[in-house]
């Protein structure tokens, strides 16, 4: 590091994103990318015309596509705002609303713990149960702001609409965050309930179910003040955050609900059969509601069973935390790749069991 780096930020533990390869010799299982490409509307979106205005500023408004999501959720365009990927929209919030602290369980998304500590917002983690799931009685009257992936990563275990209307309800005066990347695999959404709080915040990203991982595109639903607040966050950080390209297959993308419905149904239907089949080998997993699978076998370290897989080809995510290092997450790709996945899998179990 630097002699001019803040002295606060000299002990300072970043985010680590999942490996991203360079080539194409890995089946990559490490990042719950979806293992579809975007539809055909979506490609033809990002057109020679739209190429061509790159000399110019996109609209920092995002009208266009803020209208489009408001009619997709029947709310109003008052109650949007439009991040560079959920990350920053997340960011926004961590900056604008928790200098009084947060809490979100002790296993989660990443970024959670790395916004507090470089916001110096103080916060909390609730243990999650021996089953890794969260405990809604931890949520209740919390008496601070709360922050709740929803289904949960890395675990993938979801509440459902009623418990998150419950922790919503109980914090009257604290901002409740339901961070929903993960939503459409099997989850209940909490945007409906925006109508009727004024404290809750709903954070969508097009990365996962809506395979535009690439293009870096989020949307946040809640109150009209909330959503000025976040604004003002955007205009005081970056106007243009979503790129003109970006928008245009944001917009296409919300015609494709048929496509993505498709996709999304396989996916499902891909991780329940991946579930049991490493199940009859001895797997022990969460109740995943998300485009990936946690799971540890008793037999072989999540480490250790990283380490054999990069060496067939096959990229999954492992963290070097005490409660969860004998699991892996196992992000589903297409059927072949699973396939592929288990046949892996079955020589390391069988050889380490030998």
């Amino acid at each position: 590091m630097s002699r001019f780096l803040n002295s606060r930020l000299k002990t300072f533990d970043p985010y680590i994103p999942g490996e991203q390869p360079t080539d194409t010799a890995y089946i990559k299982l490490n990042t719950n990318e979806s293992p579809y490409p975007p539809p055909p509307g979506v490609v033809k979106a990002i057109n020679e015309s739209e190429v061509n205005k790159l000399n110019l500023y996109p609209n920092p408004d995002a009208s266009g596509l803020i209208d489009k999501i408001a009619g997709f959720y029947s709310v109003g365009a008052e109650n949007i705002v439009v991040g560079n990927g959920s990350d920053e929209l997340l960011a926004f919030a961590f900056q604008a609303f928790f200098e009084k602290g947060v809490i979100f369980p002790d296993i989660t998304y990443g970024f959670y713990p790395v916004y507090a500590k470089l916001y110096d917002v103080p916060y909390t983690q609730a243990r999650l149960r021996d089953d890794l799931t969260i405990g809604i009685d931890d949520y209740i009257d919390a008496g601070k702001n709360i922050v709740i992936a929803n289904p949960n990563a890395p675990t993938g275990t979801a509440l459902s609409q009623e418990e998150i209307e419950k922790i919503v309800k109980s914090n009257p005066n604290q901002l409740v965050l339901i961070d929903e990347a993960y939503i459409d695999f099997g989850g209940v959404s909490a945007i409906p309930l925006t109508k009727n709080y004024d404290n809750l915040l709903v954070i969508h990203t097009y990365s996962k179910a809506r395979s535009m991982a690439g293009a870096r595109l989020a949307y946040a639903i809640a109150n009209e003040a909330i959503i000025s607040d976040l604004k003002m966050m955007k205009y005081s950080f970056n106007p243009y955050n979503v790129n003109r390209l970006t928008q245009a297959a944001g917009i296409a993308a919300l015609d494709e609900a048929k496509y993505y419905e498709k996709n999304n149904n396989e996916i499902i239907k891909t991780r329940e059969y991946t579930a049991a089949q490493l199940k009859n080998l001895g797997f022990e997993m969460t109740g995943s509601k998300a485009n990936f699978l946690f799971a540890k076998h008793p037999y072989i370290g999540g480490e250790e069973l990283y380490i054999k897989l990069k060496s067939k080809g096959i990229l999954i995510r492992h963290w070097d935390i005490e409660r969860i290092k004998n699991y892996v997450r196992i992000t589903i790709g297409t059927k072949e790749q699973m396939e592929k996945l288990l046949k892996a899998v079955t020589e390391i179990v069988r050889g380490t069991e030998a």
